[in-house]
């Protein structure tokens, strides 16, 4: 991933770069289990769209999750339209690297997904996640409902509540409504898969989400 030094603001709408209207080439299947990463998906499935750092890791994480049944990274967030890698982290788009999942609610809850989310990596680092630097590596959940809002909001408060009484700092993950997903290139989707001892940046606390309250 890229490390050199890159802006630490978000770009405004005028500022960001123009991109384009062709969205990038991606592999017609998933990688580990042979599903289509492109929609029309079954109709039973809902939709998560989760920003934990370097999105190989994460990707790799929730994939690995009995529930989970597609998984797919790219960008979020951020004005340009159908960015590439190197736009993005440019700090030039305003996105994230982020995964999108497409998982089954009779076998994994969000609730569940957002437990992965809030004790994989470091939630309070802002435009960084451990050595990456960025604002592509920004934390982020982006609620495809109102329910999956209330849900983040709820357990970003219980989390805080864990992490306060361990002595870290305050959460900065962004919380917001689902803006428009952008497939990351090929080479990206289930990279894990193809290099097993490739990169991997997600790291978490220690520390547990604790248990919903009635």
């Amino acid at each position: 991933m890229f490390r050199h030094q890159r802006p630490l603001t978000l770009p405004t709408a005028e500022e960001a770069l123009p991109g384009r209207i062709e969205p990038c080439d991606i592999p017609p299947y998933h990688l580990v289990n042979r599903q289509p990463l492109a929609p029309p998906y079954p109709p039973h499935l809902q939709r998560a769209l989760l920003a934990m750092g370097c999105f190989w890791g994460v990707e790799r994480r929730f994939w690995q999750r009995p529930g989970v049944v597609i998984t797919m990274v790219g960008y979020a967030g951020g004005h340009t339209p159908n960015p590439t890698y190197e736009e993005v982290c440019s700090g030039a788009t305003g996105h994230t690297e982020v995964v999108q999942i497409l998982f089954d609610p009779a076998q994994v809850s969000y609730r569940q997904l957002l437990q992965i989310f809030w004790e994989g990596h470091d939630p309070t680092q802002g435009m960084q996640q451990g050595n990456d630097i960025g604002t592509q590596y920004r934390s982020a959940i982006y609620g495809c409902d109102a329910t999956q809002l209330a849900t983040a909001e709820a357990t970003r408060h219980d989390y805080q509540q864990a992490l306060t009484a361990a002595g870290f700092g305050t959460i900065t993950t962004e919380i917001a409504a689902a803006p428009p997903f952008y497939y990351a290139e090929g080479y990206h989707q289930q990279y894990l898969a193809r290099h097993p001892n490739g990169y991997c940046g997600v790291g978490g606390l220690g520390i547990a989400l604790p248990a919903a309250t009635a």
